[in-house]
């Protein structure tokens, strides 16, 4: 099989808590456009909200469930789990990163990773992000009033997997996703998808004393690859199922995508995702995130759906 097939990050999720909360950090203190505004297609109780550039690009797109009020335990960060989200954004912006987060009172803290200016910090559920300043990325921004074309956060740089061990995941980035590894600081080493650069970039980092994660409000559920076509994803999906025998699902229809999810060997739960259709399918670009979209199934109880969600409105961009 072409182990050339996944072409870099597609997305992230993650499980927190207040949408409000959520809604305000992204779009407006971080200033990502809310592209899609579902709900989670297995508990209609919950928003899902989509995050990311104009037309939600795949990997650019931050996407949480907000379960406050659903008995949803607080989770804790540990192996098995992506540690850290990370996004990308100009060298030049990052004290402007760094005084925009320290005013609205979010404790920031400076390092330099992989000879990057980084920042590193967390979003009101206690989710570890970072933003890695570089001239690497010509992605188009997403730019509202306050958060310039020159500031503006272009998308994903990389994620943080954290595992027990990490001689099993070298191995199956490497032979079966097609990664090179490209560098390596203490017990982290990184690997590059699809020839490297911005959203392209798996940070593997291996501590046999931590803790295995529990899910939960605060950590990442999932990382999501991107691929091609639905041929490339059910050539991967043969690939994993019957000649690995990894545990896969069968390909869910997400509307936006076409996706399957397994546990690789570190234990972190990857979905494998289309780029296509993407999420204009339902409404134009001009008005994505405005109005809550439901899967065609729960249209009949939108009434009912609605009652039960906080108000969320787009703010007004310029």
């Amino acid at each position: 099989m072409d182990n050339q097939l996944i072409k870099g990050i597609h997305h992230v999720t993650a499980t927190v808590n207040d949408a409000r909360e959520d809604y305000d950090f992204y779009t407006q203190l971080l200033g990502q456009r809310l592209v899609k505004k579902t709900v989670n297609f297995d508990n209609n109780r919950v928003y899902h909200f989509y995050y990311g550039d104009e037309v939600g690009t795949p990997g650019t797109i931050m996407t949480t469930f907000p379960y406050k009020g659903q008995g949803v335990r607080q989770g804790a960060v540990g192996t098995g789990q992506v540690s850290i989200t990370g996004f990308s954004a100009p060298t030049g912006s990052i004290p402007f990163w760094k005084q925009r987060l320290e005013r609205a009172g979010v404790a920031v803290t400076e390092r330099s990773k992989f000879g990057n200016p980084t920042l590193q910090f967390k979003d009101p559920s206690g989710l570890a992000l970072e933003i890695t300043g570089n001239e690497e990325d010509g992605r188009e921004p997403w730019v509202t009033g306050e958060v310039s074309e020159r500031n503006a956060i272009r998308g994903f740089y990389a994620v943080t997997l954290l595992v027990a061990g990490a001689s099993s995941t070298f191995d199956f980035l490497m032979k079966e996703f097609g990664f090179a590894q490209v560098g390596a600081e203490g017990n982290t080493t990184r690997f590059a998808a699809h020839g490297g650069g911005p959203g392209q970039y798996v940070d593997v980092r291996e501590d046999k004393d931590a803790e295995r994660g529990i899910n939960g409000i605060g950590t990442v559920h999932h990382v999501a690859w991107r691929v091609e076509s639905d041929e490339a994803l059910l050539a991967m999906r043969r690939r994993l199922a019957d000649e690995l025998g990894f545990q896969v699902t069968e390909v869910k229809d997400r509307k936006y995508f076409h996706s399957i999810y397994f546990r690789m060997p570190g234990g972190v739960l990857f979905e494998i995702a289309t780029i296509p259709p993407g999420f204009a399918i339902d409404e134009p670009v001009e008005n994505l995130g405005q109005v809550l979209r439901l899967p065609d199934w729960e249209e009949p109880n939108r009434e009912q759906i609605e009652k039960g969600l906080p108000e969320i409105k787009e703010p007004d961009h310029v």
